[in-house]
């Protein structure tokens, strides 16, 4: 038996971990899928932490993220747990609902089809 099959978290203490629910990843993959489907976007990275969870899509592997979708739970009461930032770092959108919040990449999508 290996020694790391064995792990006992600390009394009192569990693991936090934010996550997307199945449906909220399903909207997501969603919108990646299509994205890839359009020849826009070529690769992922999702990212799991104890304060956020994120969601980065890129144009080339080596590059940083075109967009970065990020539910962090802290913010549900003020503006909202759902937040999308653009290549530079700046918040295109946030809000409480995650469709609101990929509403402008969806867009961007439709635009990408149509040319």
């Amino acid at each position: 038996m290996n020694r790391l099959d064995n792990v006992t978290p600390l009394p009192g203490r569990s693991p936090a971990q934010i996550s997307f629910t199945r449906l909220e990843l399903d909207r997501i993959l969603s919108l990646y899928g299509r994205m890839v489907a359009a020849g826009h976007w070529s690769d992922y990275a999702i990212e799991l932490g104890p304060r956020i969870a994120s969601f980065s899509a890129f144009r080339r592997t080596a590059e940083n993220p075109e967009v970065r979708i990020v539910k962090d739970p802290v913010l549900r009461n003020k503006q909202g747990e759902w937040l999308l930032f653009g290549e530079g770092g700046v918040v295109l959108k946030r809000g409480h609902d995650l469709a609101g919040v990929l509403a402008p990449v969806e867009r961007r999508l439709v635009k990408l089809v149509e040319a």
